[in-house]
Order: C-alpha cells, then sequence, then structure tokens
C-alpha cells in the first residue's frame, strides 16, 4: 500500500511512501487489541481508594441498649454498618491494577490498531517539520492544511519536538507522540494518524 508524502502547506509533493504490508496489512485481532487498551487504562488507575471499616472507624464502642428485652437485634456499637456513619462492609482498599501483557501480544495488537487505520485511509505522511518558537496558530493552520481541523489526530515524530509539543498541547483533538511512544490505546483513540516521513521509516525499521 503507498501513501502520499504531503508537505506542511498540504500540497502532494511527489513522494509516496509504502507501508510494509508486516505491519499495516496484518489480520486485525480485536481481542489483542482489546487487552492493550485495557491494561493502557488499568495503569492509568491511581487505586488509592480507602473507605474506613468497622474497626477503623472513630466511634464511641458504648453499647447502645440492654442486651436483651428490647425486642430488637442486639447493638454493640455505632461502628456498625448498620448506622449512619458506621463502618463500611467490604469497602475499597488500595490495590494495584496494572497487570502483565506479553510483549508479543502488545505487538500484535499496536500492528492490528495500525491496520485498521490503514484499512480506514486515516493515515497521512507529512515531509519532517519544525516550528522555530510553541505556536498554536501554527500547529492549527496545519490542520487546516492537511484538512485533518475537525478530526481527532495523533502526530507521530521520529524524536522528541518541544516547539511542536507546545504548540498543540492546547488543542483537545491533537496531540503529539514519538515513534517510541506510539500505544495501541492512542492508535485507537484517534481519527486519523499523521506520520512524520522519518518516523514512518522508522516504524517499519524496528517494529
Amino acid at each position: 500500500m503507498e501513501v502520499a508524502v504531503y508537505n506542511i502547506e498540504g500540497k502532494d509533493t511527489g513522494r509516496k511512501v509504502v507501508l510494509d504490508d508486516a505491519i499495516f496489512g496484518v489480520e486485525p485481532n480485536d481481542h489483542a487489541i482489546y487487552l492493550d487498551v485495557k491494561q493502557y487504562l488499568a495503569n492509568q488507575r491511581q487505586g488509592t481508594h480507602k473507605a474506613k471499616e468497622k474497626g477503623e472507624n472513630a466511634h464511641s464502642t458504648r453499647k447502645l441498649k440492654r442486651q436483651k428485652g428490647t425486642g430488637g437485634a442486639r447493638a454493640g456499637s455505632l461502628k456498625s454498618p448498620l448506622y449512619p456513619g458506621g463502618g463500611r462492609v467490604f469497602g475499597p482498599q488500595p490495590r494495584d491494577y496494572s497487570f502483565k501483557l506479553n510483549k508479543k501480544l502488545k505487538c500484535l495488537a499496536r500492528r492490528s490498531a495500525l491496520a485498521y487505520k490503514a484499512q480506514e485511509n486515516n493515515i497521512v505522511v507529512v515531509e519532517d517539520f519544525q516550528f522555530d518558537a510553541p505556536k498554536t496558530k501554527q500547529f492549527k493552520q496545519l490542520c487546516k492544511n492537511l484538512n485533518i481541523q475537525d478530526k481527532k489526530s495523533l502526530f507521530i515524530l521520529s524524536e522528541q519536538n518541544e516547539n511542536v509539543y507546545l504548540s498543540s498541547r492546547n488543542l483537545q483533538r491533537s496531540s503529539v507522540v514519538t515513534i517510541c511512544d506510539l500505544n495501541t490505546y492512542g492508535i485507537m483513540n484517534a481519527a486519523v494518524l499523521v506520520f512524520g516521513e522519518s518516523a514512518i521509516n522508522a516504524l517499519q525499521t524496528n517494529e
């Protein structure tokens, strides 16, 4: 599959990039994508939730009423979960939500996500570019030139570019990552992938 290379004005340069079928032409594996996205979202969770149980509640331990003769159930203290302000039964406790996935499965998930974008013709390749200073207006103009201003876009660069990153930071629909930070969740969460020319070559060399 061939994709045209555009410049930052959105014009076709006449050059084309061949997408490697070993990456962009694989049969997508939906379950691998599901597991990788699930792991990514699980790793974002802090897991610091905590509810006080009966033994941790700061209530008086005074017995509320006599044991027998009231016609009701026995009551030991206000710490009981039956009373307002009492402890919580089986409440959330701090925990780690992360879990392990094999590298080969994560690689398959990433390739499957890229294959879906290739099938949908949602991959754009742009000449390598730089900004002299952080300018959100300049980044918005780039998106407009590529006709993706109304789509959720993920720009993938071969190396860190501070000015380009800062230019995109205030835009809800656009984000910028380097090739080493590319993950399945980011690919699936974007409507269109915009690769720098050197980034797509690096991806096909190292993947």
